[in-house]
């Protein structure tokens, strides 16, 4: 019987098959390759992110004077001297914070009253890494408003009126020479303050209030 001899197509792959199997294992490298480039560059990306995002900084209200609260019902006018005294604190330590605006809403029982800048030394104040540095607020003035003279006297008896500060930032991180965007946080700060006489004394000490920050 006759032994079988092997095709010619079945002893030496042809030129078509090495060109598939080669185009074959390229596109499997690349693919390789991609994912792995890919890979680490979102690696890179997130121990970025982690370094320098920033945090959001502190604001507190250390101490504030009142020595005018009046409501005069006939005309419906409040007249008010309030001062404030303010920390801000940057945790952040690779990154320093400039404050473009800052601006504080004083509120009375949810009814706004006043609004102020907070004072800085310029404006663009630039505030170092872990620094903490101490601003202020005056409101002062009057303004016609429809308010409660009951609930206002009930509080100038008590010698401690509740003022809410709404604070509005316009911001920017700095990181060496790069600056990081715009960013317009929003915070909340509740405060018990108490009536200040004419001599100086308060009818009742303050408690400084850290204030809540949206970042």
């Amino acid at each position: 019987m006759a032994d079988t001899q092997p095709r010619p197509n079945d002893a030496v792959p042809s030129k078509e098959r090495l060109g598939t199997r080669c185009c074959h294992c390229l596109c499997q490298t690349f693919w390789i390759l991609l994912v792995l480039i890919i890979t680490i560059v979102m690696l890179a990306i997130l121990v970025l992110y982690i370094i320098i995002t920033p945090r959001s900084f502190r604001f507190t209200l250390i101490d504030a004077n009142l020595t005018q609260f009046d409501y005069t019902a006939n005309n419906s006018t409040l007249y008010y001297d309030l001062v404030l005294n303010i920390t801000a604190h940057n945790p952040n330590k690779r990154l320093k914070i400039y404050y473009d605006v800052v601006r504080a809403h004083a509120l009375y029982r949810r009814v706004e009253f006043s609004a102020a800048d907070v004072n800085m030394p310029w404006n663009g104040y630039l505030q170092d890494k872990k620094g903490t540095n101490f601003f202020g607020a005056v409101f002062s003035g009057q303004r016609v408003m429809g308010l409660n003279r009951d609930q206002i006297a009930e509080d100038k008896k008590d010698g401690v009126f509740p003022i809410d500060l709404k604070i509005h930032f316009t911001m920017r991180f700095r990181l060496d020479d790069f600056q990081l965007g715009h960013y317009y946080p929003r915070g909340t700060c509740e405060l018990k303050v108490p009536l200040t006489s004419n001599n100086g004394n308060k009818v009742a000490s303050f408690h400084p209030a850290m204030c809540e920050i949206d970042f």
